[in-house]
């Protein structure tokens, strides 16, 4: 094993089965077999878990590439190992921006614009409220219905500041506001709602847009009419335009970003993220204007209150 993905023990799907409690496996170990059958005896070895998704399955571990000596340990592997590659892809990300910004910069990942997407929009969002820019990615957005909500949160103000005794924690009204400059990563993939998120977010003049053209299909459909042989049909019924020009939006185009970058596909199998890097140095750039929100003022005095 060259490598063990870290996961997630909350969720179901992002559980990596070799860091679970007991199992105590690491990098550098060799499968020797599977529910007793040596690994050696098969071309591929994902032969032997065929059918083990979520059951119980014996695995042989050993320093060694031999079965003299090994240990026994007992998992259920997953059924799909994406969501756990695409996991620990978000965390890294995370990590990278983290480590260039040295903390100052947050960083959120949304799949889709449905429950998911909103899901994982609320679980990044709020805990990083107190960073001072937000980098938000919507590259691969699969789309759904939500936008407006999110951008909803990213678009507050605040007209009023909150302070209390013993705490020097200042509040926002409305409440739940990031302070700071804001950018948005997009790309071919970015698609339906995942191509009006951006251009709301270009609407709002929330910040600049960064990466590649996206996909470019908002036409919605509803209530396909099915078949009897499986197939269905779809009817085209509503679209979007715009509230200021009353002109047409994005369909069959997408939305261009303000800063054009792809991915190297070569740099890219390797780590190397040019859009998140161009993310972070416009991001690192625009936190020099930043104006933070005001400090609390001093007490007011007798004075102040007009009391000589």
């Amino acid at each position: 094993m060259d490598k063990i993905l870290p996961g997630a023990s909350w969720s179901k799907e992002l559980r990596s089965p070799l860091t679970e409690p007991g199992i105590e496996a690491k990098a550098g170990e060799y499968i020797v077999a599977i529910d007793g059958i040596p690994t050696n005896t098969v071309k591929n070895i994902y032969a032997l878990l065929v059918g083990k998704a979520d059951v119980p399955t014996e695995i042989s571990l050993n320093s060694k590439p031999q079965l003299a000596g090994a240990r026994k340990i007992v998992i259920s592997p997953l059924e799909n190992e994406y969501p756990l590659y695409h996991y620990n892809w978000v965390q890294n990300n995370l990590k990278k921006v983290e480590k260039a910004s040295n903390g100052r910069i947050g960083y959120i990942y949304i799949p889709d614009m449905g429950p998911e997407g909103l899901n994982e929009f609320s679980r990044y969002f709020y805990p990083q409220l107190d960073k001072e820019g937000l980098i938000i990615d919507d590259r691969a957005n699969g789309g759904g219905n939500v936008s407006p909500m999110i951008l909803e949160r990213l678009s507050r103000e605040p007209y009023r500041l909150t302070m209390g005794r013993g705490t020097k924690h200042v509040g926002t009204i409305p409440d739940a506001v990031q302070v700071g400059p804001k950018v948005c990563l997009i790309n071919k993939y970015s698609a339906s709602d995942g191509d009006l998120f951006p251009w709301g977010f270009r609407a709002l003049g929330l910040g600049k847009l960064i990466g590649s053209r996206t996909w470019g299909g908002i036409v919605g459909i509803s209530g396909p009419l099915p078949y009897m042989d499986g197939t269905d049909v779809r009817v085209p019924f509503f679209t979007n335009y715009d509230a200021k020009t009353g002109q047409w939006i994005v369909e069959n185009h997408g939305v261009d970003p303000d800063i054009l970058i792809d991915n190297d596909p070569v740099k890219e199998q390797s780590g190397e993220d040019q859009q998140l890097n161009k993310a972070i140095e416009v991001i690192l750039q625009e936190l020099k204007d930043r104006k933070p929100l005001p400090s609390v003022p001093a007490p007011r005095t007798y004075k102040d209150l007009g009391v000589e």
